[in-house]
């Protein structure tokens, strides 16, 4: 099975000469287009919420699993088509720096003094990051959830080791060798072209494994918080509303379907948040409690341009973009005004109202937006 299904895979990159699509620092759109198998999404057509959620993880739970490190096909391989560089093929695209290094020059080869004209060395070498850090629910290579390739990146050795196990946020100081990447004592913050990205990556681990099973068979749940969590090995990350407004602004560019269709074709499940980026409104955002419908595009979601989030929230609602001069009112189910307030140039807003369902509306002069949140 897997030599089949390594031959699709070369047979689907040879489709696409090396220039054709670009790498995220130079992203290009609608070169690739997804192919999702005929009724891949039909279990969650119609649902919502928690049973949109359950539906999605029935979809692309039980993947096909591949060996973290072995003689036969690993992580290694599949990783080395998936991320390699759109524009030569004898590379990988690295994370977090953007840059496009040479396949053999990775971890565990000991052969990095033949790179870098004679100057390579093992803190230049790649390896292989989980962005939702292992520590936090799955620390065995023997569990599946450690070898999930959509979950891993290749990345610099030592930049790898400086997000550590950080949650992912905006604000710090300059990485000094990422420096498109911002740091601080409980955060990362990766460049702007693959913000989206690694969200979506996030995303998909919270719906994959709730539940997931370690290598003895314990259950876990991997949940997004919308805070940092330094210090502690939860099966929980931050910072939600970040990663929601990543995902936004990032929008899935070619290189990331490529991505998904290569793992897809070894792993045989995909990232539903690739393939449909408008289910993260529907299950963090102002389509929460809304019906799914696999038709919808990111476009159909919108009512101005303007999305809410975290939803359901503690408190503090975002938008994603600045209100300018534009009037926010709460209103309770029955219909009391419960909240009025004119925004002059904000994109968020802090609520200090009891847990419940409650009706957002937003006004200007020239649109009304209506929306439903819920508060913890």
């Amino acid at each position: 099975m897997r030599y089949l299904i390594l031959f699709f895979t070369t047979i689907h990159l040879n489709v696409f000469p090396q220039s054709d699509f670009g790498p995220p620092n130079n992203p290009t759109y609608g070169i690739i287009q997804s192919d999702i198998p005929q009724n891949y999404y039909d279990e969650a057509y119609g649902k919502s919420y928690e049973d949109l959620k359950e539906a999605l993880f029935q979809i692309i739970s039980n993947h096909v699993v591949y060996p973290y490190t072995n003689s036969s096909t690993d992580t290694w391989d599949i990783i080395q088509l998936s991320d390699q560089d759109p524009q030569n093929h004898d590379n990988m695209i690295l994370v977090y720096t953007g840059r496009s290094q040479d396949k053999g020059y990775r971890d565990g080869t000991g052969n990095y003094s033949q790179f870098e004209n004679g100057n390579g060395s093992h803190n230049n070498s790649w390896n292989r990051e989980h962005v939702w850090p292992k520590s936090h629910g799955f620390p065995s290579q023997d569990d599946n959830a450690y070898t999930d390739v959509h979950n891993l990146k290749p990345a610099d050795r030592s930049v790898n080791s400086a997000r550590g196990t950080k949650d992912f946020d905006f604000g710090g100081n300059a990485h000094s060798e990422a420096i498109d990447c911002l740091m601080d004592s409980d955060s990362w913050e990766p460049p702007d072209h693959v913000k989206g990205d690694i969200a979506r990556i996030l995303f998909y681990m919270v719906v994959r494994y709730d539940p997931g099973y370690d290598h003895n068979n314990n259950a876990f749940d991997l949940e997004l918080v919308d805070y940092t969590t330094p210090g502690n090995n939860d099966t929980i990350l931050g910072k939600l509303s970040s990663l929601i407004q990543w995902h936004f602004n990032d929008p899935v560019d070619d290189f990331e379907i490529n991505r998904n269709e290569i793992i897809y074709g070894f792993q045989q499940n995909r990232n539903p948040f690739i393939d449909h980026p408008d289910l993260v409104s529907f299950l963090w955002g102002e389509n929460l409690g809304e019906v799914w419908n696999e038709n919808l595009g990111l476009n159909n979601v919108r009512i101005d341009n303007t999305f809410i989030f975290p939803n359901p929230s503690r408190g503090v609602l975002n938008f994603s973009r600045s209100l300018l001069n534009e009037r926010v009112q709460i209103f309770s189910l029955r219909g009391d005004l419960i909240l009025d307030k004119l925004l002059v140039n904000s994109s968020s807003i802090s609520l200090n109202l009891e847990s419940g369902t409650y009706f957002l509306k937003i006004s200007n002069a020239l649109n009304v937006k209506h929306s439903k949140i819920i508060i913890r």
